[in-house]
């Protein structure tokens, strides 16, 4: 095989060691390979840099080849926070080696996102979609299965859904911040909460009160809409109050950012005299001074499973609910016991 050459499944097969058949089913995220020989399959695929004619599979088997995400957000939303981009590279790990092409939206909740979808599925344009930031009784989950479309849902819907869930415990993470505060000393703790029209927005508040009630904290949560500048705004709400927290939940490392220099510009010493959680645990938080301390998530290690995911209902695979492992926190230097009651 020479530089000019195409590697083919052949090629593959050959220095893999195993059949065309096991090749192509790996490739195409079928089900029936040992995951240790789909790896392998994969490593030695990206090494040969094995790509697929997408026009030929598409004419043989009738298929787009393509699988599209709808971001029911504003643009300038997505574009500032971080999860997505760590997300969409987990997604491409996996369509890279498998042929597939992500098919990226922005789209209004309601009618555009409605249109946008409809879009997608007309003349087969995507394979299958990703739904993310489930909503409560959430309209798309009807509406994608009577568009004859495959999906993979990020969470569970809170109705019935005819599609493979893979799913991580918001609440986990955000115990794991109210427990460690706690146990520094912390009484009154308030959360910036994502919008409660989300489910993991919803999920993550209701698991902060509980958390609060077992420890007998005095709890406060404000609403935002998960950007930088509405995390502002939630932070500056707090703090003129007439007792403010002494310590601030905040469910996104975007709106943790916002709310460390809200603080600081204030005068307030942090943590001295404001201790901050984010979630995500994003790079730009470890390098924040003071660093973040925050619920880590693997946004790229889902992205990748949902692709997965989705590949294996595209082959026709039984729907099935996916529970990725817990979060965990990474304790930094923006919590410290509270310097008063």
């Amino acid at each position: 095989m020479t530089n000019e050459t195409r590697p083919t499944i052949a090629d593959v097969a050959r220095r893999a060691g195993v059949s065309k058949g096991l090749v192509s089913f790996a490739l195409n995220g079928r089900a029936g390979v040992a995951p240790d020989t789909r790896d392998r399959i994969l490593s030695v695929a990206a090494e040969m840099g094995w790509s697929p004619s997408l026009r030929a599979r598409s004419l043989s088997v009738g298929r787009a080849f393509a699988c599209g995400l709808v971001i029911g957000r504003s643009p300038d939303v997505i574009a500032a926070d971080p999860f997505f981009p760590s997300f969409i590279a987990g997604v491409e790990d996996e369509f890279s080696v498998s042929g597939q092409v992500l098919v990226l939206a922005a789209a209004t909740p309601g009618r555009h996102e409605e249109e946008t979808y409809r879009g997608l599925a007309a003349d087969r344009r995507v394979d299958g979609v990703i739904l993310s930031d489930l909503r409560a009784d959430d309209p798309r989950i009807d509406l994608v299965a009577s568009l004859g479309i495959a999906a993979v849902t990020l969470g569970v819907p809170d109705v019935d859904s005819p599609f493979t869930s893979v799913s991580v415990d918001d609440g986990a993470g955000i115990r794991l911040a109210v427990d460690h505060l706690a146990d520094l000393g912390h009484t009154d703790i308030a959360h910036v909460a994502g919008p409660s029209a989300m489910l993991h927005g919803r999920h993550r508040a209701a698991a902060f009160e509980a958390a609060a009630r077992a420890r007998g904290i005095r709890a406060r949560v404000v609403e935002t809409d998960f950007s930088a500048a509405d995390g502002a705004r939630a932070t500056t709400a707090l703090l003129d109050a007439e007792v403010p927290p002494t310590a601030i939940v905040y469910s996104n490392d975007n709106m943790a950012v916002a709310g460390l220099g809200t603080a600081q510009r204030r005068g307030l010493s942090v943590p001295r005299d404001l201790s901050i959680t984010g979630f995500d645990d994003t790079e730009l938080g470890r390098h924040l001074f003071p660093a973040l301390t925050s619920v880590s998530t693997d946004a790229r290690g889902w992205g990748a499973a949902a692709a997965r995911a989705l590949l294996q209902a595209i082959a026709g695979g039984e729907p099935e609910a996916l529970a990725l492992a817990d979060p965990g926190l990474q304790v930094r230097d923006s919590t410290a016991p509270p310097t008063r009651s």
